[in-house]
This record gives structure tokens, C-alpha cells and sequence, in this order.
């Protein structure tokens, strides 16, 4: 049984028929092409298919598309503005904290979240731990993501100005 959804990705505004059975990962992978969400576990256990709706991280592979209607979704592809990398994605390249990659745009996502809510606080290396927690990466040990998270707090860790 197919439903019309409506919801604002990336920052515009879509319109489209969803089977009501689909999660929100196989809707933005295989609808609209957003091949930065990653099927990993498909339990949310990995965070490879971590996006953010209305602000809040999810994993994609456990939330129905029919609940993200009316919704804002953020991918890793609408972080960047004019061919220029968001300063998380940025930070990311240039600490080095991509490996193989399968990974990094659920980390990015987790990252980002974890930025745009505590930035000006003082946290700890542990709290940013518990913010990643739900993103499993084999390749980089975690600790430039936490360098990563840690400059990004200690700069404007704002997406292209």
C-alpha cells in the first residue's frame, strides 16, 4: 500500500509516494539517490545510516519513512554549501578521521548534532564518547573523531558561512 509523504530534505521541499512498509534509509537511498546513508546493520545498532530529522539524530534503517512526513531531514549531501565542505565535514578531511569511509556519514551526522548542540559549553572527551556511541567504525579507533568534535567546539563549528 503506497501513501504520499511530504517533507523538506536538505532543505527542499519533496513530494512522493512511499510504500507505507519502507524506512526512511531505503526512501532516501533508493528514491532519491542520497547514497551517503548507508545500510549497515538494518537493527540501528551501527549508526551508518545516522541522519538527523527535525534536528534529532536517527537511525534511518529503523524509522518509517511514513513517520518523517511533514518532517526536515538532513543528510550528509545537503551539509555542504557551494561545493564547500560544512566546517565538520572539513574537520573531518583534514584530521584525517575518514578511513574506509562505509562509516563516516553517520559519524558526520553524530558530529554535527553533537556540535550545533553544545557549542560555547564546556564537555568533556567522555561526553563526546556517549555522543558517538551509537556509531560503529572499524578503521579509525575514534580518537580523530573525538579530536575532530573537540575542534569543531572549540571553533564556530558552523556550516559554510
Amino acid at each position: 500500500m503506497n501513501r504520499m509523504i511530504h517533507l523538506t530534505v536538505n532543505g527542499r521541499k519533496k513530494s512522493m509516494a512511499i510504500d507505507i512498509r519502507s524506512s526512511l534509509l531505503e526512501v532516501l537511498r533508493d528514491q532519491m539517490g542520497l547514497t551517503s546513508i548507508k545500510q549497515g546493520c538494518g537493527v540501528g545498532e551501527c549508526g551508518a545510516c545516522t541522519i538527523l530529522v527535525d534536528d534529532v539524530l536517527i537511525d534511518s534503517c529503523i524509522y518509517l519513512a511514513v513517520w518523517a512526513d511533514g518532517k526536515s531531514i538532513r543528510t550528509v549531501e545537503g551539509e555542504s554549501r557551494h561545493n564547500t565542505l560544512s566546517a565538520v565535514q572539513q574537520a573531518y578531511v583534514d584530521e584525517g578521521a575518514v578511513q574506509c569511509g562505509f562509516c563516516t556519514p553517520g559519524l558526520v551526522m553524530a558530529t554535527t548534532a553533537f556540535v550545533e548542540k553544545n557549542k560555547g559549553h564546556a564537555v568533556t572527551r567522555e561526553a563526546i564518547r556517549k555522543a558517538h556511541a551509537g556509531n560503529t567504525c572499524r578503521c579509525t579507533g575514534y580518537q580523530s573523531v573525538i579530536t575532530v568534535t573537540e575542534k569543531c567546539l572549540q571553533t564556530d563549528g558552523e556550516p559554510n558561512q
